[in-house]
């Protein structure tokens, strides 16, 4: 069997965690890059970097050629609703090219990185892979792409394609450059910029976890089958608190009305973002917050072995990461 395998998404937080962990493994790794891309989480990586786009698919097959296998991780994230077409592009269309060219160049497992967001939230109760809300339901233009580039993978296994589903719930840790929603979260508390806070809650899980459960996924995971990668579902507060018991720095006193980040995301959308300043908060960002986005993730625990790190350990690795990294000047 081939060593070589092919990620894509390799420059992002959990891309680089599972090149990382892909490299330990003794894997020969190839990873697709765009052009113009920061390569600072690849640094030092003995990675083959191939420079392209998901949407040009006679390339994507050329390099697929000989990997053994296809982590599809690359997504594009953003909450804005004038990215409606990007994300569309990139992540329907991208799932849809790069799945044929793997099929194409005869790859033989393809483990796609779907999201919870795909899933929706559950009104009553917690999710787990058998549940799917209505698209019309899916809150945002990011999540409805989410769903659709799912769909294509469903299609790919319909016609006959070896590819399994993983769907990340909120992962922290090591190496979030950008950073992420949850991570600027836990930038915002290390700063002491963080006067309240909304009445919302995530499932978090160490990325490394993540990263090892797309390994597993590859090995274990059954044709067709979702895997949600998750580990514990906690309230914003509580998150919040595990923060200050790991810094030493006190828990925000107040929480927000939702008609306050509801009011200023209205005016960053439809008011500051026409006369052309930079908003700052999406208005589909403040109505993720209202819901309780709480996951199940047994199945893959027994299923395929995903590890559960910690909370509190996850949670200090990404302080101390965005610490060494120069994050909280």
């Amino acid at each position: 069997m081939s060593n070589q395998v092919f990620v894509t998404g390799a420059t992002g937080f959990i891309g680089s965690n599972l090149v990382r962990l892909l490299l330990d493994c003794g894997h020969q790794v190839r990873v697709l890059v765009r052009p113009g891309s920061r390569l600072d989480n690849l640094e030092n990586l003995a990675v083959e970097i191939i420079r392209g786009d998901l949407t040009d698919g006679d390339h994507l097959t050329n390099h697929l050629h000989g990997c053994e296998v296809l982590f599809h991780v690359a997504a594009h994230y953003s909450l804005w609703q004038s990215d409606r077409k990007r994300l569309f592009q990139d992540n329907v269309i991208g799932t849809r090219t790069i799945l044929a060219a793997a099929k194409t160049a005869k790859v033989e497992r393809t483990v796609y990185t779907s999201s919870v967001a795909a899933i929706g939230v559950r009104q009553s109760g917690i999710a787990d892979e058998t549940y799917q809300s209505p698209v019309d339901q899916l809150v945002g233009q990011y999540k409805k792409s989410k769903y659709w580039a799912e769909q294509e993978a469903v299609k790919a296994v319909q016609s006959g394609q070896n590819v399994v589903i993983v769907n990340p719930t909120t992962p922290i840790g090591p190496w979030d450059i950008k950073p992420t929603p949850t991570g600027e979260i836990i930038l915002r508390f290390l700063r002491r910029q963080m006067p309240a806070y909304m009445d919302t809650g995530l499932n978090l899980v160490d990325v490394r976890d993540v990263a090892m459960g797309h390994i597993l996924a590859w090995q274990r995971g059954q044709t067709g089958q979702r895997y949600i990668l998750g580990h514990e579902n906690l309230s914003l507060q509580q998150i919040l608190q595990l923060l200050a018991d790991l810094t030493g720095y006190p828990v925000p006193r107040y929480r927000l009305p939702t008609w306050v980040p509801f009011t200023a995301a209205w005016v960053d959308e439809y008011l500051l973002s026409p006369l052309g300043k930079k908003p700052s908060v999406p208005l589909d960002g403040v109505r993720m917050a209202t819901q309780k986005m709480f996951y199940h993730s047994h199945k893959a625990v027994e299923e395929i072995g995903l590890p559960q790190t910690p909370i509190p350990i996850a949670l200090k690795d990404a302080i101390d990461w965005f610490a060494e990294h120069g994050y909280l000047v």
